[in-house]
């Protein structure tokens, strides 16, 4: 009898010890500083920059926010109670600046503690509508941006569970709203209802729906009831007085969108049956066209339930998709078909072919183009002139096309034809403005459209602005940044007959500001249009360098070195490496670098900058390229090439002189957790690691995870090998797991690292598992994140700066 006393009692401390109850810590004080630092606001520009609004946030939100209720149903998270996204982000603040040489200014009339999202230009760019969430609901407010003054149009009842609740009319005087159904049913508490029965799934015709691991599913009649009375709206048009009237009855809207005359909407609403296996988008839903008096025009487009798509990342159903307004048209909307029955495995010329319809849609559809890869985009230009593009993964190609749109019987021209993974050959993206109807095409000019590229090369970003002649087909460069000590990018174009064009400039120590530079009177002075201040000076000398280097193989890697703030020369230091693999068809393209050292050191919760304060080497965005040329999946070598990276980064930096090379950790976020794991099982490079929301059981993901299209009935060695799981015997590294309780990426169940931690506690492997309340895949309140930063810089003093080395 007392033995067995004695082995309870032995049991009941060992799980007490195991489960810490700790509160929430916060890092030492070099960390919490940063990481504590002040937001800069976001902006919206007018279409000429005269305007601009500054949005304020605060940094992080609370975990009381973060435990207001919840209701995770078709792929959505929703707040029951006010109605909107449950995980929104907001802004406290609007100001206002007035003409480009004008001074930020504070907006009258906002309410007190606002939590203000969903910001929309009005068509004349005279006003902004945003919403404002209370503690019982959604309010509609209008902000006047000349009057610098905002006013509340309606109460708390819009219904914004599927993104923004409004859109603007043509006249910019009325805008039609989603509000919460007057004949919405009460919600079932699923804690306390009682099951009418067990929920059975059936596949009777024993079709393949190989789907990725979507969270956040419905799962019975409960949440079916749930689902469609939190999605049912009835649309209201309301003017700029407040003033409101029905629109349309009550259903489940899930988007409205204007024609670009304004004379049309088209309305795309979720159908029954609902589906346990994929996300609210795949639910069955009709397309409708109705005049702005809400009348039907007619049904467009009406799709079924969609969860067995062919297999591989482009299939696609059959049908219309890709259903849109033709931006250079008063009212022609377009669409694509797939000629391949939406199957990449067969062999076809051309994969989809893309139609338009003209108002008032009961005509005959006319074909544009034909596309070789999967349709994509189309630049709209005008009657003659348009630009379409389309990808195909297993290639990493992507082709664009210029048509004329008014005659298919002129064949397309192909303009580019490239891997879209080749930086340094990136054309850049077409130029376009605001036209007749406030939609953006092509900014065509004497026959010529305008691209700004990024201009990634070998030496460096040097952002470029180039003009393509329409006849020719030549390609002119008109401006290309000569900046070495600082880092410019292009934002938009303000008018390209003038030359003007907006560009960010930053370097290591100064924000990013944005400026109005004129390309043509290149000796023009630069006009600053903001003046932000570096939030954080403590940074702003520290030693930062990208470096190069090569991979055993002769892979030519590269990563952003910082020193520590206190760095003496001479003195080796602990190192902590941060990374994140990618996937790539070419060696070429995987060994380009697209990182500056002269970029603005921003810390942010997810960055290991921090730990330059705390006397840390740190290479972050360490290159970790998984290369797969020809025939060969870059996932067949996945370990091989993962040690390779590994072991190519250290002995770099330790060439250097800057490391101890014993005290090295390596850690990583979603895909980089799962790196860290397999780097831990498989080398001896590293004296810890930290891995934060991560997968580490590939056979819990079985059809497919990252870039792998292979099921894992098709791969099994593949899906073996890159586990951790399957190798948790051979982890002897300390390994610190974090990940949020609620987290809602495919293939991340928190699952994954409970799973993974119990196998590594039974095999004797030393680890620690933090579990955040309330957290997603990427965390929010300010409570998790600062003690998140302790346990990485405990775990880090623990087992990488004071390791004891035998």
């Amino acid at each position: 009898m007392k033995k067995i006393s004695l082995l309870l009692f032995i049991g009941i401390s060992f799980f007490s010890f195991s489960q810490e109850n700790i509160g929430y810590q916060e890092p030492p004080k070099e960390i919490l500083n940063l990481a504590d630092a002040p937001s800069t606001p976001r902006i919206r520009m007018s279409e000429n920059a005269e305007n601009i609004v500054f949005l304020y946030s605060n940094n992080y939100k609370s975990i009381e926010t973060l435990s207001e209720t919840e209701m995770r149903l078709g792929g959505l998270r929703i707040n029951p109670k006010t109605n909107i996204n449950s995980r929104q982000s907001y802004y406290n603040d609007i100001k206002v600046r007035i003409g480009k040489k004008g001074t930020e200014s504070a907006v009258t009339g906002l309410p007190a503690k606002g939590r203000y999202a969903n910001f929309s230009w009005s068509p004349d760019q005279q006003k902004m509508a945003f919403t404002n969430t209370t503690s019982t609901g959604v309010e509609l407010w209008i902000l006047d941006i000349n009057a610098k003054k905002a006013k509340k149009l309606t109460s708390a009842t819009l219904n914004a569970n599927m993104g923004r609740p409004f859109s603007w009319f043509k006249d910019s005087n009325s805008l039609l709203v989603k509000f919460i159904s007057k004949e919405r049913k009460e919600l079932i508490d699923t804690k306390t209802s009682i099951p009418s029965g067990p929920t059975v799934s059936v596949n009777q015709k024993g079709k393949k729906a190989q789907n990725r691991t979507y969270q956040d599913l419905l799962k019975n009649k409960t949440d079916e009831h749930n689902f469609e009375q939190l999605a049912l709206s009835e649309l209201q048009k309301v003017d700029l007085n407040g003033n409101k009237s029905t629109w349309m009855e009550d259903n489940m809207y899930r988007s409205v969108s204007f024609s670009p005359d304004g004379n049309y909407v088209m309305i795309t609403i979720i159908q029954k049956p609902f589906s346990y296996l994929v996300p609210y988008f795949r639910f069955p839903a009709k397309t409708n066209i109705y005049d702005t008096n809400a009348n039907l025009i007619t049904t467009v487009l009406e799709v079924p339930l969609i969860e067995d798509l062919p297999k591989g990342f482009m299939a696609v159903r059959k049908g219309k998709r890709n259903l849109s307004w033709r931006r250079d048209k008063p009212s022609t909307i377009f669409w694509a078909e797939a000629l391949d029955e939406g199957d990449p495995e067969n062999e076809v010329p051309y994969r989809d072919e893309v139609f338009e319809l003209e108002a008032p849609f009961n005509g005959k559809a006319k074909s544009l183009i034909k596309t070789v890869g999967r349709f994509s985009n189309i630049n709209w230009g005008n009657n003659n002139t348009a630009i379409a593009e389309d990808y195909w993964w297993n290639t990493r190609n992507t082709k664009s096309y210029f048509f004329n749109p008014s005659k298919n019987s002129i064949k397309p021209v192909t303009i580019y034809d490239r891997n879209y993974q080749d930086r340094y050959s990136d054309p850049g993206s077409f130029v376009t403005k605001r036209n007749e109807y406030g939609q953006y095409t092509l900014d065509i000019i004497d026959n010529n459209v305008f691209l700004i590229g990024d201009g990634y090369s070998k030496k460096g970003k040097f952002p470029f602005v180039d003009k393509l002649n329409l006849k020719t087909l030549k390609t002119s460069r008109l401006y290309q940044s000569k900046l070495t000590d600082k880092v410019e990018s292009i934002v938009t174009s303000l008018d390209m007959k003038k030359g003007e064009i907006i560009v960010g400039i930053e370097s290591k120590s100064e924000f990013p500001n944005y400026f109005v530079r004129n390309i043509k009177k290149k000796s023009t002075p630069i006009t600053p249009l903001t003046t932000f201040e570096n939030p954080f000076k403590s940074l702003q000398n520290i030693y930062k360098k990208v470096i190069k280097y090569k991979r055993e193989d002769g892979l030519e890697l590269s990563g952003t070195l910082y020193l520590p703030s206190n760095y003496e020369k001479g003195k080796k230091y602990p190192m902590i490496m941060w990374a994140y693999p990618r996937e790539f068809k070419d060696k070429s393209s995987a060994g380009q670098s697209t990182s500056s050292s002269n970029e603005f050191t921003y810390p942010w919760y997810g960055s290991p900058i921090y730990w330059v304060t705390r006397g840390y080497v740190v290479l972050d965005d360490a290159s970790f390229p998984i290369v797969g040329e020809g025939k060969e999946e870059p996932n067949d070598t996945f370990i091989k090439q993962l040690v390779g990276n590994a072991k190519a980064a250290i002995d770099a930096v330790d060439e250097l002189g800057y490391i101890d090379r014993n005290k090295v950790a390596v850690g990583g976020h979603s895909y980089g957790a799962f790196m860290t794991a397999n780097l831990l099982s498989h080398s001896n490079l590293f004296a810890a690691g930290i891995a934060r929301s991560g997968a580490y059981n590939r056979t819990l993901t079985p059809f497919g995870f990252q870039s792998e299209e292979r099921n894992y009935w098709e791969a099994p060695e593949v899906y073996y090998n890159m586990s951790p799981f399957m190798h948790a015997d051979k982890m002897k590294t300390p390994l610190l797991l974090i990940h949020g309780e609620a987290d809602n990426n495919s293939g991340t169940y928190p699952l994954q690292s409970e799973r993974y931690f119990n196998a590594l506690k039974g095999l004797g492997a030393p680890v620690r598992l933090v579990m955040l309340p309330k957290e997603s895949h990427g965390y929010r309140a300010k409570e998790s994140i600062m003690h998140m930063l302790w346990e990485q810089d405990q775990w880090l003093e623990k087992h990488v700066k004071n390791r004891k080395i035998n």
